[in-house]
Order: structure tokens, then C-alpha cells, then sequence
């Protein structure tokens, strides 16, 4: 994604069904044009806060806040360096709110940030919000998680669910708890074109598997994503509060994102990688020595135009002068050494198949199933006639050749039925299902 693109994304948080305040949060800050996006890219943060109500949620507010300010405040500095600034700038000051105030003892939040620039995606992370990448049917996990049977499935060399539900809700590593915390940077991932990132609290994780994310994401679109997957969290009763936010990279294979625009031509594919290899301050001083040498040429031989042209090699050279002092500048800001931009080891935690296939769809078809059934008997006034013939066309789409089809109607369908469930939900907390 080396040129600008408006992004499609979304993003949505839910207090769940147990839980009675919502202390997770999110934020998106998407660049409006060419130069926001080459010097800073598009990002987003979720933030799942501890602590009691009042306090996780006033730390996740905070981070989800703080943290895309200030890594567009340092931005210049490399996109590595500035991401481990706001983080540990934001950790600091809600360390300091629960120094300053006993009744904020113990606040503290896990925080999840991914940007989305030119070269690639950068993931910031503290904690056990999740950052999948979703691509040719694999959901991809590039976040470790901050926990206790993570750490020790780590030290074992085995992976985390072989050890049970043993202290897994055990967080060792928060924004907010410590005066300095780690950060784990992790970048530039390689991006294609229809490549879907999702950010997300344990709240989801927790009872939705990778596979079911991924093929929910690989299918719908991100508005239609979010919706669905908290419904499906809730509709497996909620336990805690969850956040979604997905992201999708324009281009072919996005589920009802815009074409993405035309190949560049050669020439501009030249002087683009061109000027990734060399700065264009020193560009502008070959030309500008260049020209010069053509003008004292010219001298020489008496020729006309060399006054003009060596003006014009002047005001190039000085271009390039001014150009190359700030590179200097912003490559070492504050006389300090900035963090390597090089690419580094990547990261793929765990890889899940998230294929659609039709067993995908069955397992839908049943859930929706059991929604169904659960409903019928109920008075709570649900559309049936409208959900009727989302049914039936999720039935004639199954014989589309391509899964895909088919269970973008059926994930429809059951989102059509979730909703009208939800708006039910959120007037009255007596219907709690657990399916």
C-alpha cells in the first residue's frame, strides 16, 4: 500500500451480557490525505482497562485517547520510536493518576495499537488485546499475549491452549501499574491488496475462536464484521466487555471495499523506488552539481544559456541543502540517536485456518439454529417474516459454487436476527441467552 487510499474500516465496543460497565475502548484515526498518510499512516487502538468500573475505564479512555496523539507528535522520529513514545509517555501518566489518587489504585489497562503506513503495518501492544492479520484464508496472530499461561506455555515451548483455562485471565504486563513498562514493536509487516487486520479485547478471543473470526472478517465487510462478531460473543453469553475493530487494505479480495485505482506507470514506479533508495535532498544535489558542470560547459564554449542554467544549478544545490539539514534533523531529533527503520524478524504467533468452507456454514446454520429455537415461545416481538426470507435466500446462496456466497447470506441472516435480539437486550437485561 505504497500511495494513499481512503481505508475501510470500523469499529465497535460492547458492554457484553455479565458485565455492567464497559471498561474496554477503541479509537481510530485515519489519514486524510497523501501527506498524513506518507508521514504518519492510519492508526488504531483498543485498550481493555482493569481495575474496578470507574478506574479501567478512565485508563482505557485515556490510552485510546493519548496514544495516537502523541505518536502523530513524534511521528518524524520513526514510526518504531514514536510508537514506543506514546506508549510509554501514556504509561507513565496513568501510573501517575494512581500514585497521585488512592481511589485510582490499581488502574491499569492492556493497549493494542496498529498502523497502517507505506511499507507496511506496525503493531504496538501491553497486554492481551489481540492484532490478527487475515489473509488467503489463514487469521494470523501478530500479537503475544501478555498473560501468565502465555509466558509459561513460552518457557515450555508448547503452545498456550495445551495448558487449560490454568491462570489465563492472569495479566503480567499493563500500561498503568509500573512507572515504565515494555513494549513489544513489532514491523513493518508486508500488506496485499484485500488484507483485513483485527484488533480486539480478550472479550472476544475468549469465546470466539481465530477461525470464526477470520472467516466472519474474509466475508463481510468491516461494518457488517464488528456487528456480528460482538453479537456472537454476547449470544455465547458475554462474559466480559469486547471490542472489535477491523481494517481492511483497499484492492482485490475485500469483501465490499472500493476497486482499489491503476497500477502507477513505469516511469513513476522508477522514480518511487528511486527515491526509496536515495533521499530526495541528495537527488537534488547530483542535479543541481550536474547542471553546473552542463553550465560551465556552456562557459567554455561560449554557448548561450549558461548564465541562466547556472542559476538554476544554484537554486537546486541550495533546495537540496535546506532539504538534506532537516532530513539530519529529523533522523536525530534532540541529538538522539532514532530506532532502527529497518526491517526486522516478524512474528506470527499462531496461524489458524480460517478457510470458508461449507462445514464453516453449517456451523453458522447451526448456531442460527439454536438462536431460532431459543427465540420461538419467547414475546419479544422479533420480525420472523423478515428473518424468514433472509433464511431462505442464505439457503438458495448455499448452492453458489463459491462458500464464500453462501455464507455471507447465512452470516446476514443470523446478524439480522442477533440485532433485532440486541435492541431487545439493551430496553430490558432480563433475556439473557447463552448459546
Amino acid at each position: 500500500m505504497s500511495a494513499f487510499e481512503p481505508v475501510r474500516y470500523a469499529a465497535l465496543t460492547d458492554v457484553g451480557v455479565k458485565r455492567s460497565h464497559n471498561q474496554d475502548a477503541c479509537a481510530a484515526q485515519p489519514a486524510v490525505d497523501e501527506a498524513g498518510f506518507q508521514t504518519c499512516g492510519h492508526i488504531f487502538v483498543v485498550a481493555d482497562g482493569m481495575g474496578g468500573h470507574a478506574v479501567g475505564e478512565k485508563a482505557s479512555a485515556k490510552a485510546v485517547r493519548d496514544i495516537p496523539f502523541l505518536y502523530l507528535k513524534h511521528a518524524r522520529e520513526g514510526t518504531a520510536a514514536a510508537l514506543r513514545r506514546a506508549f510509554a509517555e501514556t504509561n507513565a501518566s496513568i501510573h501517575a493518576i494512581g500514585q497521585d489518587n488512592p481511589e485510582f489504585r490499581g488502574l491499569g489497562t492492556t493497549s493494542t495499537a496498529l498502523v497502517l503506513r507505506p511499507e507496511g503495518v506496525w503493531v504496538a501492544h501491553v497486554g492481551d488485546s489481540r492484532a490478527y492479520r487475515i489473509r488467503d484464508g489463514q487469521a494470523e496472530q501478530l500479537t503475544f499475549d501478555h498473560s501468565w499461561v502465555w509466558e509459561i506455555a513460552r518457557r515450555q515451548g508448547v503452545d498456550p491452549d495445551e495448558l487449560g483455562d490454568i491462570k489465563r485471565n492472569v495479566i503480567i504486563r499493563s500500561l498503568g501499574p509500573d512507572p515504565e513498562v515494555e513494549v513489544d514493536i513489532e514491523g513493518p509487516h508486508p500488506v496485499k491488496p484485500g488484507d483485513a487486520f483485527l484488533l480486539c479485547s480478550d472479550g472476544l478471543t475468549g469465546v470466539v475462536s481465530p477461525q470464526e473470526i477470520g472467516a466472519v472478517v474474509t466475508a463481510l465487510p468491516p461494518e457488517e464484521a464488528v456487528r456480528l462478531l460482538v453479537h456472537m460473543a454476547n449470544l455465547r453469553g458475554g462474559p466480559d466487555n469486547i471490542t472489535v475493530v477491523v481494517v481492511r487494505v483497499p484492492g482485490d479480495g475485500s469483501a465490499g471495499a472500493p476497486p482499489s485505482k491503476s497500477r502507477p506507470g513505469l516511469l513513476r514506479r522508477l522514480l518511487a523506488a528511486w527515491n526509496r533508495l536515495v533521499p530526495w535532498p541528495f537527488t537534488a544535489l547530483l542535479l543541481g552539481s550536474i547542471l553546473a558542470l552542463v553550465s560551465l560547459g556552456l562557459r567554455v564554449l561560449e554557448a548561450p544559456g549558461s548564465l541562466g542554467l547556472f542559476v538554476v544549478a544554484a537554486v537546486v544545490i541550495l533546495v537540496g541543502l535546506v532539504g538534506l539539514i532537516r532530513h539530519v534533523r529529523q533522523e536525530s531529533p534532540e541529538g538522539a540517536a532514532p530506532e532502527s527503520e529497518t526491517p526486522r524478524p516478524l512474528n506470527v504467533y499462531k496461524r489458524g485456518d480460517c478457510t470458508v468452507t461449507r462445514d464453516v456454514i453449517r456451523k453458522f446454520t447451526e448456531l442460527e439454529t439454536a438462536l431460532v429455537n431459543g427465540l420461538n415461545g419467547q414475546d419479544i416481538g422479533i420480525d420472523w417474516e423478515g428473518h424468514a426470507k433472509l433464511a431462505a435466500a442464505a439457503a438458495a446462496a448455499a448452492e453458489n459454487p463459491d462458500p464464500i456466497v453462501g455464507f455471507r447470506a447465512r452470516c446476514q441472516s443470523l446478524l439480522f436476527l442477533a440485532e433485532a435480539l440486541h435492541r431487545l437486550r439493551a430496553k430490558g437485561e432480563s433475556f439473557r441467552p447463552n448459546w
